[in-house]
């Protein structure tokens, strides 16, 4: 099998030859190319041959082509920083109030600058690598996670809390949702093999399930159902420990969901089991920044080792890998999933 084939086989509860490998390296394979975030970020010429080195340093499965968390926000008016080489950040809310929500223009993201380069960087991997390597086409934040940067995120979290306050809240996860699938369909356009959000300000780590439940599950149905009528795998990433969502989570119709390591594993792969695949979950500060290869090696044995029992599983990190991570501790992960 190729690393296209293992991967699309675990989405879809099927038998890989070895545990596939799907990279969350957007920081560290730009470095290793030497190419700056400041450039990274404006071409995509640089962020196709920065994961097109990666795939051949490390020969993993698939690529997850992500820039950073603040494209989206950009897209629809949010003020945005551009450090020299970090991912790109939030400035500020752009929104004083929720009632601003009904004097923004309707979306159109695909007029800004960052979404045409993640799209072009898609289309040259997809045209490199063709059905050899898998395409994750990464389209930054989920309807609530944008949400909370349109409005800043301690005001968004007080406007959860005021009943008087649902209905503008709602109005403003609508448009994000909105700016959220046009991405969709615009990666759709690339030959993606799959796309994902991210949605982590809606985790427990920030909020209550009873507030994920109202507010942002929801919404992530309605991404997920976008993503299927394209014909296309959905994949939700959720940062910090998920226990309490789980359930619902999976209920969201993901076909894979990308969990912190901070996440109990043994939990997840119990209620995973048969109904969505496992993609994660490796510390990849704790573990592969900062472990030693034996480290790395035993940490992924015994992931592996939980999820013996179904072909649902797909080894990640549980978050971006630093770009300072030692070379040979990716080689030690991926030797570990290889191993039979």
């Amino acid at each position: 099998m190729n690393g296209y084939q293992r991967i699309r086989a675990a989405l879809r509860g099927e038998t890989p030859d070895t545990a596939p490998v799907m990279l969350h390296n957007f920081m560290m394979a730009a470095a290793e190319a030497g190419i700056p975030m400041s450039r990274y970020r404006r071409d995509p010429g640089a962020v196709a041959r920065a994961f097109i080195q990666a795939v051949e340093r490390y020969e993993y499965d698939g690529i997850v082509v992500d820039i950073d968390t603040a494209t989206l926000a950009g897209a629809v008016g949010v003020p945005v920083l551009f450090p020299e080489d970090e991912p790109a950040i939030c400035h500020s809310a752009m929104l004083g109030s929720l009632a601003g929500v009904r004097d923004l223009e309707p979306p159109d993201v695909g007029r800004y600058w960052g979404i045409q380069v993640w799209l072009e960087a898609v289309r040259l991997l997809k045209a490199h690598f063709r059905d050899e390597v898998y395409i994750r086409g990464n389209c930054d934040q989920c309807a609530f996670a944008l949400a909370a940067s349109m409005r800043g995120s301690a005001d968004w979290m007080m406007d959860l809390m005021d009943p008087e306050k649902c209905e503008p809240a709602f109005r403003l996860l609508d448009y994000a949702a909105d700016a959220t699938i046009q991405f969709i369909r615009l990666m759709a356009e690339t030959g993606a093999h799959m796309v994902s959000n991210g949605d982590s300000s809606a985790g427990p780590s920030v909020v209550s399930p009873a507030i994920y439940r109202k507010f942002a599950l929801p919404y992530e149905k309605r991404v997920v159902e976008a993503a299927h009528a394209l014909g296309l795998p959905y994949m939700l990433h959720v940062c910090g420990k998920t226990e309490l969502i789980l359930e619902d989570m999976v209920g969201s119709g993901a076909d894979a969901l990308e969990l912190d390591y901070k996440t109990d594993v043994r939990r997840a792969h119990d209620i995973l089991r048969g109904r969505a695949t496992f993609v994660g979950n490796l510390d990849p500060t704790g573990v592969l920044a900062m472990g030693t290869p034996q480290r790395v090696e035993e940490k992924t044995l015994e992931l592996r080792e939980v999820f013996a029992d179904t072909s649902r599983f797909i080894l990640n990190a549980g978050c971006a890998i630093p770009p300072m991570t030692p070379p040979e501790n990716i080689r030690a992960m991926i030797r570990a999933a290889r191993k039979n």
